[in-house]
């Protein structure tokens, strides 16, 4: 394995761009057959006030259960195996109770991880445990997002050289500045960047739109800015609409195992139900347990490798 990896480094970034890129590792889009995903720890995840999502679940005195949640957890990995997808995991840090949530603490490119900055105090440390992730592997680091907050699930990519970059200003998780910062070192790589602020009740980009497959988009139409819609349909991208009420349950939050194969919770009729009548594979393990926290299948991976289209 050692002769066709990358070696570990804390800056893989070309300042002026043209920065190459990995030989093994790494990932061009979101639809390319998944072949190695990174995922956080169920052990010790528990609900904290982090999203309206999870807010509303514990403003209603919905009981939690770890077992409940290691069981769903277990399922949802039993379904990446079954794709034929290998599982790499954080190490787990008691202190760090939502770093299950893969998605935030890191992002993966052609080019390495990049490692982000995370807004809350409770899960600042989960960026430390990533970089230790990374080296672990061999993955070198492209740079560290330094302007402000930002997390991976605001990073989105909708095909090679192209990607939707959320920010939700200081009251949110992902900050203009570092926005703009990440938009700076895509441009000089010659990558289209849109970029575009969104309601902090959404927390992130991808919790309304999420590549399916080439050209093929999850999109909520009820709370995404009509002009990425108008974007993605310059794209020649076909959307799939998902309803407001399953997208804040998680039901847009959905992974892209490639081949016409997508793994979405459970609870993600209507998704579902669309994505079968156009010939999709479907993985939809129950997940309800740990959803409820506030975060879907989508927030808990980070892919380390996926085919190039």
């Amino acid at each position: 394995m050692k002769d066709i990896i990358n070696d570990f480094t804390l800056k893989n970034r070309n300042d002026n761009g043209n920065t190459p890129i990995l030989n093994y590792w790494g990932a061009n889009s979101e639809y390319g057959v998944l072949k190695d995903v990174l995922l956080g720890p169920v052990e010790n995840y528990k609900w904290l006030k982090t999203s309206s999502v999870s807010k509303k679940t514990i403003r209603r005195n919905v009981g939690y259960n770890i077992d409940i949640a290691k069981t769903q957890y277990k399922e949802m990995i039993s379904a990446y195996s079954s794709a034929g997808v290998k599982v790499h995991k954080h190490e787990p840090d008691p202190e760090l109770p939502y770093q299950i949530f893969a998605r935030d603490s890191s992002i993966m490119t052609p080019f390495g991880a990049i490692i982000t900055n995370m807004a809350q105090w409770w899960r600042k440390g989960e960026n430390y445990r990533a970089i230790e992730t990374y080296n672990k592997l061999g993955i070198p680091i492209y740079d560290f997002i330094t302007a402000g907050h930002f997390e991976g699930g605001d990073f989105n990519v909708i095909e090679p050289g192209c990607v939707l970059i959320g920010w939700e200003g200081e009251e949110g998780r992902s900050h203009f500045r570092a926005a703009q910062q990440l938009k700076q070192w895509f441009e000089k790589e010659e990558w289209e960047v849109f970029i575009t602020d969104i309601d902090p009740y959404y927390v992130h980009i991808d919790l309304m739109v999420v590549m399916l497959a080439e050209k093929l988009a999850a999109v909520c139409l009820d709370c995404t800015d009509p002009n990425i819609v108008t974007w993605l349909k310059n794209k020649k991208i076909k959307i799939i609409s998902v309803p407001f009420q399953e997208t804040i349950e998680l039901g847009c939050n959905v992974v892209a195992l490639g081949k016409d194969r997508v793994l979405l919770p459970e609870a993600s009729k209507t998704l579902k139900a669309k994505l079968k009548a156009e010939g999709f594979e479907i993985f939809d393990p129950n997940l309800s347990m740990i959803t409820q926290g506030g975060g879907g299948v989508h927030c808990m991976c980070q892919s380390l490798r996926r085919e190039p289209v």
